[in-house]
């Protein structure tokens, strides 16, 4: 589990691609490779990978297909800056909300709004994760945890702090450039649950009823 507190931004140094399999290289700051060890898991741009290699600041990740098909680590390219993560340990600070890096689709980038010492992105959606996006809901965008702002039809708002630009990918993103998108676990499992009772045509499932009560 991560917590979508960016650690900091790493950059792709190689990439070796074979039939299906990407071998990703990246170079690491210094102060992130604490506790590092092969077959961690560590969060890039949100995407939950296994360590499989590393020296010093410089660690190595498989790309298998299914991770290339659904998020925007198949456009990388050498010299590219990605958000990451370690995963979280027991008794650490939960600043964020609880990510499980399991990527849900790409989302695009359709405006990019600039006032003073603040950056405003608007992001579409496919419509099947309209229904998930609500106002100061939780989403991970590139992994990093975000507060929803407004929401029209598949379209909502995140409002960036200067820090956050600083530290993530977010803060040189561009219009059409896409991001990885993981809506908050528990808003899903509601907004799942009600849709399929109102379906069902009630609001409490017989599994939940009384044998008397049938």
């Amino acid at each position: 589990m991560f917590t979508g507190i960016v650690a900091g931004l790493a950059e792709v140094s190689h990439i070796t691609k074979k039939d299906h399999l990407w071998h990703v290289e990246l170079t690491l700051p210094e102060h992130t490779t604490e506790y590092f060890k092969v077959g961690a898991s560590i969060a890039v741009n949100g995407t939950c990978l296994t360590l499989v290699s590393w020296q010093g600041n410089r660690v190595c990740f498989d790309l298998m297909m299914e991770t290339l098909r659904l998020t925007n680590l198949a456009s990388l390219k050498i010299g590219d800056r990605v958000n990451i993560e370690r995963a979280t340990r027991f008794g650490d600070e939960i600043g964020g909300h609880l990510i499980s890096g399991h990527i849900h689709d790409r989302a695009e980038i359709v405006a990019i709004d600039t006032p003073a010492n603040n950056r405003i992105l608007t992001v579409e959606v496919k419509p099947q994760w309209a229904s998930y996006l609500l106002p100061k809901g939780f989403v991970a965008l590139d992994g990093a945890s975000l507060t929803v702002g407004e929401v029209q039809n598949n379209r909502f708002k995140v409002y960036l702090i200067p820090e956050t630009c600083k530290m993530t990918t977010l803060g040189y993103k561009k219009v059409g450039d896409t991001l990885n998108l993981e809506i908050d676990s528990q808003t899903q499992a509601i907004v799942d649950t009600v849709h399929r009772l109102l379906r069902t045509g009630t609001l409490i499932p017989d599994s939940f009823l009384a044998k008397e009560d049938l």
